[in-house]
């Protein structure tokens, strides 16, 4: 039996006993060819060999074993020659699907071959799985690889017009592309956003002593018959909506007025709404579902929910993480209903068992909810000894939901009441007020979702309880409070909201929302500020170059149909060369394929585009007019985005600092960078040499260097001599570019100092100020200094102490940290801030995650601290292991093979080349 992973081998062993020998693939074994050093000699004259496919001959891929992948393919080969069937039990998806198709393709089996497919990691479910095998589901491999062609074609046609046109190393992607273009529009909504102000007002109001509870809150709804504005009637640009006619917007004036006018006034009950209140449980988490409440909830990042729950999958605790369905099997819900009515009782279990079905664009085929693994659930506390960290928090969550997901409905009631009065200025008000009691809280009492961040909503567990009132009941005020509000800009997109977003318009598949969102992170078009999702300038330029030549492919709706389309292939209703064809080459029928077909295909589109976009313009993002009319336009260059203007014939520029969001650039601190030469401070002269010194803002920080005049040309010389590198010294952190005197510069620029001679050794000792900080250095042994001030101060007889002492191994003295957090989500050990040499981190005590761009040590959450922690964990180096089973010998296999089912019939895998396999394809 192969498997993915080396731990889903190790747990599936033992069920099967000595039977089975069972290997791990560890992922996928072949792929297209990353670059051209892995394409094999014999193909690297054919015009196609940069694509890795051959599009002229039914977009044949061209496959090649990876590199480290071989070891792992001459193991499963010498595997094979000592048993008598093959069992390809990968994951039970597409990717898992195509995965079984490569092992069959590569390691060309002489004996028999059956697919396998279980959706948890369960001794029953494994037995079951290896008695009930099927054969390889072509249909399925289609539509992977036609997926991968795709992400191919598109990725080795478009990203190269990035690199021309933008900056090198840029990347463009069917999904992350798309994905990319939501956060860059959501921070154009921002940036284009203005701000309406208006005012209504805040009353308490007294019932009687006799009512419980005595006084509460209401809000004023109506002025003379007109609703009072709300943020929902106004328009991104601060202007009432169409439609908003007739609605009264009150300013401070007219509310303060009001409301002093409706002092000491008799106030009745005008209308009391009673209704009954019912909350339906939340369906069993699918793989969206899973990463959107997780990132609410336990604010992971996708990539930790999908990393948590893949171990949790492989250890035997959760069923198949990746899946589109919310359906249960009669077994897990029959285990459902048991534990609910263990832990809470039969009144909150529902009368019949729920079933959740629901019609999911672009699905996957048919899995099971994601759910405890098993026959019967085993509780959190149950498995507390055996998970920690995130994985115990996030089967936590998954139990919660599944034993919810059968329990009764929440019960209680709603009420809505409405207070009228008389101002004392003439007026006719009408105050309202809502409520809400739960009387059974059903299924709320093992689980409620969270709301998400900047939310108006309730969450489904909270009440607001409101006095017995009736119809013309007198209530006095006994307090109002006028109350301004402005309208907020949309929020930018968290994890959770986008991968919400991208599921409802059906953008891409859920099982890959969490690599595209790392895609788009680790490229530098988005950058986190907190939980905040925002985009580079990079991200723009990119994003309008491709709205504006090449906007159906990151059309949304056409992203969306692609997936439809797709998925025909994987059902057999279309053939993968028939689809492919028409993307890439376009299609003849002017009503046929899709709007690339018809409008020539990819490769048209990309040719005929290439030469008419203009570089300037798509790197130009322009902002607004400075208070003299001049326009101030974001440009993005090669070595990264600056300001730039024209005032009076003549450009004018400034740096960006990589941590302003694009919607913080305003007219005001555009005139602060702009007021930064970009010549660097001037100052002064430096009396030695004469050169003029100047202190700089960096990349890399603010530092000081000299001008150093343009080498003269010896008469005669063809080539023009290179010009001396000028000295350059970094500020201490005490300094800025605008108090650095010439004193201060003079000093870093004197570093390294001699600060004399040992007599012992005779070697020289200087002072030194390197990237891990100020330092002594004796030929090769260097020595840390405790302050950057010690550089000009430290002696030759205080270096001489310093260097009698041990050579500290490891790390010094700690620092204090510069601020304290609370306990880290998966290991409950205190988090602390601290400076380290590449700037500060946040450290449990074990482990140390560097602060990201846009992560302050002010400003960071726990939150935010143990995310970046969870990331740090997951990158460190796997620990090896030499664990591997022995394969059985043949003849031993054979005789103490037990397990009764039919033989398969042989299956004869496709001849392959080697490197390259052509499948024939459906036509």
């Amino acid at each position: 039996m192969i498997v993915e992973s080396p731990s889903k081998a190790k747990k599936i062993q033992p069920y099967l006993g000595n039977d089975y020998v069972v290997e791990s693939s560890v992922g996928h074994i072949r792929d297209l060819p990353r670059g051209a050093a892995d394409v094999p000699a014999k193909y690297k004259g054919e015009s196609w060999a940069r694509l890795g496919v051959d599009v002229d001959n039914q977009f044949s891929p061209l496959y090649v074993v990876t590199p480290e992948k071989r070891s792992t393919v001459s193991e499963l080969r010498e595997a094979l020659k000592t048993v008598d069937e093959l069992l390809l039990a990968t994951d039970p998806d597409r990717e898992g699907e195509a995965i079984a198709w490569h092992l069959l393709e590569t390691l060309q089996p002489k004996v028999p071959v059956r697919r396998m497919v279980f959706h948890e990691i369960t001794e029953s479910a494994i037995r079951a799985a290896a008695e009930n095998t099927r054969e390889l589901d072509q249909h399925l491999v289609d539509a992977q690889e036609t997926r991968r062609i795709l992400d191919r074609l598109y990725g080795y046609e478009v990203s190269p017009v990035l690199w021309k046109k933008v900056m090198p190393k840029l990347s463009a992607g069917r999904v992350q592309s798309v994905a990319t273009r939501l956060i860059v529009q959501r921070e154009r909504d921002r940036i284009a956003f203005r701000s309406a102000e208006y005012w209504d007002i805040a009353a308490t109001l007294d019932a009687g002593e006799k009512a419980t509870p005595r006084s509460f809150g209401a809000r004023l709804l109506q002025v003379d018959d007109k609703r009072v504005a709300t943020g929902r009637d106004f328009d991104s640009l601060g202007q009432l909506k169409k439609g908003s006619a007739e609605v009264v917007t009150l300013n401070e004036a007219e509310a303060r007025r009001l409301a002093e006018g409706l002092q000491d006034r008799p106030m009745e009950v005008a209308s009391v709404d009673s209704k009954p209140y019912t909350r339906k449980p939340y369906p069993p988490f699918m793989t969206s579902t899973l990463q959107q409440e997780a990132g609410r909830k336990l604010r992971f990042s996708s990539e930790r929910t999908m990393r948590s729950a893949q171990r949790l999958y492989e250890n035997g605790y959760i069923t198949y993480m990746r899946t589109d369905s919310t359906t249960l099997s009669a077994t897990a819900i029959e285990a459902a209903r048991s534990q609910a009515r263990e832990l809470y009782g039969d009144a909150y279990v529902a009368d019949s068992p729920r079933q959740y079905t629901r019609k999911v664009k672009n699905a996957q085929e048919a899995h099971e909810a994601i759910r405890p693994a098993g026959e019967s659930f085993r509780t959190p506390g149950a498995i507390a000894r055996e998970v920690d960290g995130d994985d115990f928090r996030l089967y936590e969550l998954i139990w919660q939901r599944t034993i919810a997901s059968q329990m009764n409905d929440a019960r209680g009631t709603t009420v809505s009441i409405r207070i009228a009065g008389t101002a004392g200025t003439g007026e006719n008000v009408v105050f309202g007020a809502s409520g809400r009691t739960i009387t059974f809280p059903g299924f709320l009492k093992a689980y409620v979702e969270t709301v998400d961040d900047g939310s108006a909503d309730q969450a489904d567990d909270a009440e607001s309880r409101l006095p017995e009132l009736t119809r013309g009941q007198g209530l006095t005020a006994t307090e109002l409070v006028p109350d301004g509000h402005s309208t907020s800009p949309p929020s930018r997109f968290t994890e959770p909201a986008l991968v919400k977003a991208m599921e409802e318009m059906g953008i891409g598949r859920p099982s890959t929302y969490a690599s595209t969102i790392k895609t788009i992170l680790d490229r530098g078009y988005v950058w986190k500020k907190g939980s905040a999702l925002v985009p580079s300038w990079v991200a723009f330029a990119v994003v309008g170059l491709m709205e504006q030549h090449f906007g159906q492919l990151v059309d949304y709706d056409f992203t969306a149909a692609m997936e439809d389309d797709l998925d025909s292939i994987a059902s057999g209703d279309d053939s993968r060369v028939h689809w492919l064809s028409g993307f890439y080459f376009g299609t003849d029928g002017a009503s046929s394929g899709s709007e690339i077909a018809r409008a020539g295909g990819l490769k048209k589109l990309v040719g005929s585009n290439l030469e008419e976009i203009d570089a300037r313009t798509v790197n130009s993002i322009p902002m607004f007019a400075d208070a003299a009319g001049n326009d101030v336009v974001v440009r993005v260059g090669r070595y990264g985005p600056y300001l730039e203007r024209i005032v009076d014939g003549e450009s004018q520029r400034a740096n960006l600092p990589d941590d302003l969001a694009p919607d913080e650039l305003s007219e005001e601190i555009a005139e602060k960078l702009f007021s930064v030469p970009q010549e660097g401070r001037k100052l002064g002269t430096d009396p030695v040499t004469g050169h003029e010194i100047v202190a700089k803002e960096g990349r890399f920080g603010p530092y000081v260097t000299e001008l150093l005049p343009e080498p003269e040309v010896p008469e005669g010389a063809k080539k023009k001599p290179a010009k001396p590198k000028p000295r350059t010294g970094s500020l201490f952190k005490s300094m800025t570019v605008d108090t650095i005197t010439l004193e201060d510069a003079l000093r870093l620029l004197s570093l390294p100092r001699i600060v004399g001679t040992d007599p012992d050794s005779g070697d020289e000792i200087t002072a030194q100020n390197g990237r891990y900080g100020p330092y002594l250095k004796k030929g090769t042994d260097s020595r840390s200094l405790s302050g950057e001030e010690q550089l000009f101060t430290v002696t030759l007889s205080e270096a001489l102490e310093i260097y009698k002492q041990p050579k500290q191994r490891g790390r010094a003295a700690a620092a204090p940290p510069l601020r304290e957090l609370g306990e880290d989500a998966s290991t409950q050990k205190k988090m602390v801030i601290k400076d380290g040499r590449f700037g500060p981190y946040v450290t449990d005590g074990e482990t140390n995650a560097s602060l990201r761009k846009g992560d302050s040590v002010e400003e960071i959450t726990d939150e935010r601290a143990s995310e970046l922690l969870a990331e740090r964990r997951a990158k460190a180096p796997a620990k090896k292991t030499t664990t591997r089973k022995p394969a059985a010998s043949k003849s031993t296999a054979a005789a103490k093979k037990t397990t009764t089912r039919s033989t398969a019939a042989k299956t004869t895998p496709t001849k392959s080349t080697g490197t390259r396999t052509r499948k024939t394809p459906t036509t």
